[in-house]
């Protein structure tokens, strides 16, 4: 069993690598381009914000999950999208430069949805006599946790761009090494949870990456944006940051339950599976919308 003192090192050292990388691909430009898409920023955060947590919701009570699992997949459901948003939005021809700028934002705002919706989701699925957990202290907390590294590496991007640029690549792999690292390590500490719920916890964790790549990519079509940021909204809103879910979730500082970690975990294993078979499926839609002009 790994113990507490481990995991309150590994943990923040595994999330500042990450979202350091994240940092280092974005700039302030990235916020301001908030302004040249609009529309199809505000049709991303209605999604994110109110549909999302809403699907999840049903999700959960679909499948019947515990308490615990289901607060786990709502904190999934509230937490960004990742730089693999972009790396698959770009092989699906999706519009790259939005969904930089909703990662940029996405990333603010959880500082306030993250708290928000897993108080919410305490209340909902425990009952009004659970402690929450993630009070003010918390937050400020989180938000040096999360925040912190991005804004160093925006910093490095800003003052250092070749550094920057020549960093970029070897942080991502550290980040994808230690993206497995974490989801081995709530296996290796919760082996019998995850063989007992792995089924449910999976089918619920399938559907729901299912349904918010579906929402990502419809709602934008249905209210007129065009197929390129349609892929990149259903990448962004499929895509979640399963690496700040079980960081948050199994921190001793934070939520300090690992259970609640167990759908990110789960999650993290199918999603670039489904977010793959996602990107062929709308780029074949797109040419053959094409061909048919």
């Amino acid at each position: 069993m790994v113990s507490s003192q481990i995991l309150s090192v590994f943990l923040p050292v595994a999330l500042a690598i990450i979202m350091l990388g994240l940092g280092l691909s974005l700039s302030l430009a990235d916020f301001r381009r908030v302004l040249t898409y609009p529309k199809a920023v505000g049709v991303a955060l209605f999604c994110q914000m109110l549909l999302l947590p809403l699907v999840c919701v049903g999700v959960a009570h679909l499948y019947g999950l515990a308490p615990a699992l289901a607060v786990g997949l709502m904190l999934l459901a509230a937490s960004p999208g990742g730089t693999s948003a972009n790396l698959y939005s770009h092989l699906a021809h999706g519009d790259v430069a939005l969904n930089v700028t909703l990662t940029a934002i996405n990333s603010i705002l959880a500082i306030v949805m993250l708290p928000l919706v897993v108080n919410l989701s305490l209340i909902h699925f425990y009952g009004e006599g659970k402690v929450l957990p993630l009070q003010f202290d918390k937050v400020i907390q989180l938000f040096f946790v999360v925040l912190g590294p991005v804004a160093v590496g925006m910093w490095i991007h800003s003052r250092f761009p070749g550094l920057a640029k020549r960093a970029e690549n070897p942080v991502k792999i550290a980040s994808a090494i230690f993206l497995f690292a974490v989801v081995a390590l709530v296996i290796i500490t919760q082996p019998k949870a995850i063989a007992a719920g792995a089924v449910q916890v999976g089918l619920a964790a399938f559907t729901f990456n299912v349904l918010s790549l579906a929402v990502g990519y419809f709602v934008p079509l249905i209210v007129k944006l065009n197929q390129r940021q349609a892929t990149a909204i259903g990448m962004e809103i499929g895509l979640h940051n399963g690496t700040l879910s079980i960081a948050i979730a199994m921190s001793p500082t934070l939520l300090n339950n690992p259970e609640m970690a167990m759908p990110a975990a789960i999650y993290g294993l199918i999603a670039f599976i489904t977010a793959a078979i996602f990107g062929v499926l709308v780029s074949r839609r797109a040419r053959l919308a094409t061909e048919e002009k």
